[in-house]
């Protein structure tokens, strides 16, 4: 493996890390996605989302999140292939965020994986696209 794709390797495992250290802050995420990035969003084998452009991305992943009190993500193996200014990756996240119901606090535990291909545009690499698999949710009251 040459340098330069080890170089790549560990830009975009920056890249998928920041977009989870980010958590809810749903505009600074935008910058991390080319302007006509298409998400695709599985919940199971269910297509529930297919959004097109960062500024759509933006509208829904902000209504998406505007109940969350608090958030963790947590992210596990992430496997690339690089090929030039493009590159593909799988990596697997747990997602944890927090809302209130009826007064109660609930979390939901979202097990995912993304499929996502990445671009490299004047040295800095972007998500172009990204399939979100939820694979497993569980949502439960805080504490019981």
């Amino acid at each position: 493996m040459s340098l330069e794709v080890l170089e790549a390797k560990i830009a975009l495992n920056e890249l998928v890390g920041e977009f989870s250290n980010l958590e809810i802050n749903v505009p600074a995420q935008m910058k991390l996605f080319t302007p006509d990035t298409n998400v695709k969003v599985y919940m199971g084998d269910t297509l529930a989302f297919d959004i097109s452009g960062v500024e759509e991305l933006e509208k829904i992943f902000s209504q998406f999140t505007a109940t969350v009190k608090r958030s963790h993500h947590m992210n596990g193996q992430f496997v690339s292939e690089v090929d030039g200014d493009t590159a593909k990756g799988t990596l697997y996240c747990n997602a944890n965020l927090v809302t209130e119901e009826n007064g109660e606090e609930v979390i939901t535990e979202n097990l995912i994986y993304y499929n996502d291909t990445y671009v490299r545009e004047n040295s800095k690499w972007f998500i172009k696209s990204r399939e979100s698999h939820f694979k497993i949710t569980d949502k439960r009251v805080l504490g019981k």
